[in-house]
């Protein structure tokens, strides 16, 4: 079964928007308010979802809190997609091991993806490995609301009300 909270969780682009913030480096709360040009008190409570779906670690230093993205809950949408034969090749690297692939295995293959990807799939070449990160967040966020428009337009399985006489 799908964890639907991830879904609803990248649903949100504010949220999206912060967890690309996050690819690169750790940031404090006001490094992401001042990138976002969002307020503070948005900032914190897409800050607070995020962390209670399991997508951002925090830690305190001193009056600080500084953020970190935690991309194993991400899998889920990663595994999602696989289902629909979309490719997510690079979906867990880290911005310097995508550069490392890239440099090294430009139009080759992803290893994690090569069994399941179809036999003419060919990995895009990137031209500038230092957008993939922002790329990867972008296809993610397209995918999230798509599967966010998915879910809500299943059915509502629930009891019927009952009707007095």
């Amino acid at each position: 079964m799908v964890n639907e909270d991830v879904f609803t969780v990248l649903a949100e682009r504010t949220r999206r928007e912060i967890l690309t913030a996050l690819q690169k480096s750790d940031k404090a709360v006001g490094e992401l308010v001042e990138e976002l040009g969002a307020s503070q008190p948005t900032v914190s409570k897409h800050l607070r979802v995020l962390r209670e779906a399991g997508l951002v670690s925090m830690r305190a230093e001193g009056q600080r809190r500084f953020y970190k993205l935690v991309p194993a809950p991400l899998a889920t949408v990663a595994d999602w997609l696989e289902d629909f034969g979309v490719a997510t090749p690079g979906w867990s690297l880290t911005a310097s091991e995508a550069q490392g692939v890239n440099a090294g295995l430009t139009g080759a293959r992803h290893p994690a993806s090569a069994s399941t990807a179809p036999a003419n799939f060919e990995s895009p070449e990137v031209e500038d490995p230092e957008s993939m990160p922002q790329q990867i967040g972008r296809s993610v966020g397209r995918a999230a609301t798509k599967a966010a428009d998915l879910i809500a337009n299943l059915p509502k399985f629930g009891r019927r009300k009952e009707t007095q006489n």
